[in-house]
């Protein structure tokens, strides 16, 4: 309970007085003589006085109130004026607590600003502070990543040469401690290969990460579900994941243990740890194959489990290992529908290497539905786009050749805009049959507006012409597509059978032969 004095001091400061307010924002702060410590109501005092212009108030907050708590109970333009002040009257935290006020607000702050908090980050790092050492690298890296205005400012900012101090800003605040820089300065060291020093200085914090989810650690060896009792950061996951997939790829592996840190970073919410780690209990490696076969029997229940996660969060080599082990013998529940299944899935995300697969199991069983040569056209063509040579060479076979019929090539130079006018549709199969190296019994007999499948031309007159066969030609330019929109939209009503206005095979080679004499 506050005492007369504290009562007097609260009456005093309600009534605006700056020396009440200064002095009950500071018993706020150290707590004590009837009144509890709460930096929130020190802030508010505190704040109330350095309006009015007491410099110990700003002293104060610049000393004792943190970012953590700052940034909830005023607005950054107003507490970065006084962090500021404090920071320039010798209070060293001040500054950093200045700096992140200003850049993690940048939309509320001018260039001036700006500049100032880079140059307090600058002068506290080279004092030696570590939150500042590793701040100021953050928005090096902020700044060469991004374009506009914000990292423009950010750049005019820097020191000369300042973005070459990055990385030993990142690493001497590692050194010092400082863990968000650690796993900077090991996400450096894995993006570069280095995995030595990866390693090195990985080690230590999953060893910290493992003491600390021991309890999860033993309860998942005797498997029971310990996703709640997992206390991992996205961050720590991804350090466990990289950790264990180095450890995998040493000269003496150690499974069990690798198993143990995909586990925890895949309770964390790692899709890509889940992905390994069901590759690991199915004992496959990213092509496949087989591996640590002396080191016990797959786990494929535990292995389909963690797969089907990592298929869900988005990961389509997950999906393509799934249908591997569904197409395989050595699985009791194969199910070679179920494979493709996923096989389609892993190559609708876009993995080129399921996309080629399932276009060659498509063209094998292209006699089981009619419809399968065309679906394995598709996604040759969507593996080609993404550089694959194998797909490449397979589409070579359904390239148009305009030059294979020079009729059409003949014909085509005949073509008149009074012919046009008057045969429209005999004048659209001949252009097709340029475009795409058609025949001429495939020009007059194909049913243009069933043709169409997007990506290719599906040419097919074997109900009218036997000696034909079925065949596939890719649509692959602008201009091909482009004339092939014309001439459906020009058949989009008519009958192109036999009963339809252009009359039968007899008919209608009559008709090119009198109109083309050059092609007969």
């Amino acid at each position: 309970m506050a005492t007369r004095e504290e009562l007097a001091f609260i009456k005093a400061a309600r009534a605006g007085e700056s020396k009440a307010q200064l002095a009950l924002g500071s018993r706020y702060l150290h707590g004590g003589n009837g009144l509890p410590r709460s930096n929130g109501t020190a802030f508010y005092w505190l704040r109330r006085a350095a309006q009015q212009g007491v410099d110990d108030a700003w002293m104060m907050i610049g000393r004792n109130i943190p970012y953590e708590q700052v940034k909830d109970l005023s607005a950054p333009t107003e507490a970065a004026v006084w962090y500021e002040k404090a920071f320039h009257a010798g209070v060293a935290q001040a500054g950093l607590t200045f700096a992140r006020l200003v850049l993690d607000n940048a939309g509320q702050f001018d260039g001036n600003s700006h500049a100032r908090a880079i140059g307090a980050l600058s002068f506290l790092a080279g004092q030696g502070d570590h939150q500042a050492q590793w701040l100021l690298a953050q928005q090096m890296q902020r700044a060469g990543q991004g374009e506009g205005g914000a990292s423009e400012r950010l750049k005019a900012a820097m020191p000369e040469g300042g973005f070459r101090l990055e990385e030993r800003l990142i690493a001497e605040a590692a050194h010092a401690g400082v863990e968000q820089a650690q796993y900077a300065l090991l996400d450096k060291a894995w993006s570069r290969s280095d995995y030595d020093a990866f390693a090195n200085g990985a080690a230590p914090l999953a060893a910290r990460l493992r003491e600390r989810n021991a309890a999860a650690i033993a309860q998942m060896e005797r498997d029971v579900d310990v996703t709640s009792a997992v206390s991992l950061s996205a961050e720590e996951a991804t350090l466990l994941l990289r950790f264990a997939q180095w450890g995998l790829h040493e000269r003496q592996p150690d499974p069990d243990e690798a198993g143990r840190l995909l586990e925890l970073a895949a309770l964390a919410g790692n899709v890509e740890a889940r992905y390994e780690l069901g590759l690991l209990c199915a004992k496959m490696d990213h092509d496949g194959n087989r591996v640590f076969m002396d080191q016990g029997l797959a786990n494929f229940k535990k292995a389909i489990s963690w797969l089907t996660l990592a298929g869900d969060g988005g990961s389509a080599s997950a999906w393509h290992t799934l249908a591997r082990i569904y197409s395989r013998s050595i699985y009791s529940q194969r199910n070679l529908n179920v494979a493709l299944q996923y096989l389609e899935r892993a190559a609708d995300m876009g993995l080129v290497e399921a996309q080629y697969e399932f276009a060659q199991i498509s063209w094998r069983n292209r006699r089981d539905d009619k419809f399968n040569d065309v679906r394995a056209l598709y996604w040759w063509q969507k593996a080609a786009e993404q550089g694959d040579q194998n797909a490449k060479q397979a589409l070579e076979d359904f390239a148009p050749r305009p030059k294979a019929d020079n009729w059409a090539v003949a014909a085509m130079a005949q073509l008149s805009d009074k012919l046009r006018n008057a045969n429209p549709f005999l004048s659209a199969r001949v252009e097709l049959a340029a475009t795409f190296g058609l025949t001429k019994a495939e020009a007059l007999l194909i049913d243009v507006k069933n043709a169409d499948y997007g990506h290719c031309l599906v040419v097919d007159i074997c109900d009218y012409y036997a000696r034909s066969k079925r065949r596939l030609v890719t649509i692959a330019t602008e201009a091909q597509r482009s004339t092939l929109n014309r001439i459906c939209r020009l058949f989009g009503d008519v009958d192109c059978s036999f009963s339809g206005m252009e009359g039968n095979y007899r008919q209608r080679q009559y008709r090119l032969k009198t109109l083309f004499p050059e092609t007969a």
